[in-house]
């Protein structure tokens, strides 16, 4: 896996959680933060707003399901 692949999947699915990039990838969650935190800087994706899907406050969801990545590039 490179920043190459991360890129070119995230360009080809627009929006994905934590838990996807890691299954696709094969690499734990925080390996897969370090590589995104590349991409990230350059604003080529961004990390969307954490809002339940219960709409309560407790914030206990899973964070794989809930850290979502979205591509921002043209």
């Amino acid at each position: 896996m490179s920043l190459l692949n991360i890129k070119q999947h995230m360009m080809q699915v627009k929006i994905a959680t934590l838990g996807s990039l890691c299954k696709r990838f094969s690499v734990t969650p925080d390996f897969m933060r370090c590589m995104l935190t590349h991409w990230l800087r350059k604003g080529t994706i961004r990390l969307c707003p954490k809002t339940p899907v219960c709409q309560q406050t407790c914030f206990k969801c899973n964070e794989l399901a809930t850290e979502i990545y979205e591509w921002s590039a043209e």
